[in-house]
Parts: structure tokens; C-alpha cells; sequence
């Protein structure tokens, strides 16, 4: 059977990150790399295919709700059909995802003959969770249902903060590998195996009240953005893409902008707090007039 490695992680924690170290140290290997993206604009798996070609990008919701699960099931079985030597198969669910059903749905499409659940990892960022932990239920699904949790961006946080970090993951489940980690660097077995976690879930709704998607194309002045999307940031989950020839990255840490070379459409996907996508695309008009000014 085919080995999957389920990476779960709230919005902006270093889920990216992590595929790109594992394609990086897995060039050797066939593994199918399986995108999941809540925004209907594909932006990881643009990245991560500009590493590696076995790339299969699944946007518009999380594989885990109702309205996208029977695309997730057809694209693994596609996967199995056309990689059945692959070495394994890593799969990115979107931030928002509640991945405890998956063991239910692998059993009940027949999949658990093709592929066996190897090991789920969820990234953790300490400014994230420790902020939202307890008003977004799907963050500590994603914790009840992992074997590992990397506690990323230790560098950005204290000491005290990143030890509350460790302790709040352990309240949740006590039996957990947790590694603290910068930038996702951590060694572990892809395809590990486990025993059954006897995980509980059922699939989402489509429509989940606390989040909202959508994407932009205007090309915005990136000083200008930076500013709108800080001064928002209690609005805005994330924001992440090509814009002006340059990478745009907002999340709980702030915001990143790097130069890049990329496959990636310009273009900037949005998740916001469930209610504000009205106010923000309205915002976002006048940014763009005063970008063109």
C-alpha cells in the first residue's frame, strides 16, 4: 500500500515551508505531493511544483468538507492509478481543515486498500495558536489528530512563550512527539508506522461561518498593502502570492515580502474572519485606485 503523510496546520504556521524541506531531502524518492488550498488561486502548489513535478493542487475549500471531499477521494484514486510505485504521498490540507474524518473516509471509499494512513504532522505557530485556539475549533482537531507537532518559529517568540506553546499542545494530547523547530527543520520518518488512532470526525459543511475566502488581481502598491493589511490584521487570517514581481506573505507573524522567480500567477489569495469579506474587498477598491495613481 501506498503511505500517506497528512501535514495539517492553521493558516500561515509553515506548512509550505515544510514540503519545500521534504522535497528538498526527498529528490531520491517518488512522492506525490497532493495541495490543498482553501482560496480558489493556487498558490503552494505553484511553489512547490517549481521543486518538484509531482504536484497535484486541490484549491477552492478544505479536501475535509463536503463540497470538496468527492474531488480529494477522485484525486487519490487517480494517484494510486498513476504512481502505484510511488514511494508515498504527502498531502497539504488547507489551514482550515478538521482532518479527523479522514480515517472514516479512506475505509468507506475502499481507499485503505491503496493507501495506509502513515503519519500526520501538524505545524504549529505559537502567535496563532495561542490566540486562537480556543474560538477556532478546527486548531485543535488538527492537534487531536497528529502523531507529531512542530512548534515553529521559535525564533520569533520568547522562551515563556513557546514553552506555553508546548504545554497547551500537551493539554490537548498528552502522547504527542513535539519538536520545537525554525523554519520546519526537523528530521523525522515521512511513513512511519503508527496504530490506529481511532479518530472521530465528520466531513464540514461547506460554508463555514468563521472563515472567508477569496482572491484578488489587482496589482497593489506593496508599501500601501502592507500598511492596509497590518492596520486589518484583526479582520485578516492571511494573505499570500505573486504581486509586483515579488512574493507577498502576511499571517499572525507579520509580513514577508521576497523577491521571486515563480510559476505562481500574480495574484493574492485572502482568508478572513467570517463577515468581513464584504468590508475588505470594498477596502480593497480604493487601494487599487490609489495604487494606479
Amino acid at each position: 500500500m501506498i503511505p500517506i503523510c497528512l501535514v495539517t496546520g492553521f493558516l500561515g504556521a509553515g506548512k509550505t515551508t515544510l514540503l519545500k524541506n521534504i522535497v528538498a531531502r526527498s529528490r531520491e524518492r517518488k512522492i506525490v505531493y497532493l495541495i490543498n488550498e482553501f482560496s480558489a488561486k493556487d498558490v503552494d502548489g505553484a511553489i512547490v511544483s517549481d521543486e518538484n513535478p509531482n504536484v497535484v493542487s486541490i484549491p477552492g475549500g478544505s479536501i475535509f468538507c463536503k463540497c470538496l471531499v468527492t474531488e480529494f477521494i477522485s484525486r487519490l484514486k487517480q494517484t494510486s492509478e498513476n504512481w502505484p510505485d510511488a514511494d508515498g504521498v504527502v498531502i497539504e490540507a488547507s489551514g482550515m481543515a478538521d482532518p479527523r474524518v479522514i480515517e472514516t473516509m479512506l475505509r468507506e471509499t475502499g481507499l485503505d486498500s491503496a493507501y495506509r494512513l502513515a503519519t500526520v504532522v501538524s505545524v504549529v505557530d505559537p502567535n496563532s495558536f495561542l490566540k486562537l485556539r480556543h474560538t477556532l475549533p478546527n486548531i485543535t482537531a488538527q492537534i487531536e489528530a497528529s502523531d507529531l507537532v512542530l512548534v515553529n518559529k521559535i525564533d520569533c517568540n520568547t522562551e515563556e512563550v513557546s514553552a506555553e506553546t508546548v504545554d497547551e499542545v500537551r493539554s490537548i494530547k498528552p502522547t504527542l512527539d513535539i519538536v520545537r523547530t525554525v523554519n520546519c527543520e526537523a528530521d523525522f520518518d515521512l511513513f512511519a508506522e503508527h496504530s490506529p488512532r481511532g479518530l472521530q470526525g465528520e466531513y464540514a459543511k461547506c460554508r463555514d461561518p468563521n472563515y472567508a475566502a477569496f482572491a484578488s488581481e489587482a496589482d497593489f502598491d506593496p508599501e500601501r498593502l502592507e500598511a492596509f493589511v497590518l492596520a486589518n490584521a484583526e479582520r485578516i487570517y492571511r494573505v499570500k502570492g505573486r504581486l509586483s514581481g515579488e512574493f507577498f506573505d502576511y499571517s499572525s507573524s507579520g509580513v514577508k515580502r521576497i523577491g521571486m522567480d515563480s510559476a505562481a500567477e500574480e495574484g493574492l489569495a485572502w482568508v478572513v474572519r467570517g463577515g468581513e469579506e464584504e468590508y475588505i474587498r470594498s477596502e480593497l477598491k480604493g487601494l487599487e485606485e490609489e495604487s494606479k495613481r
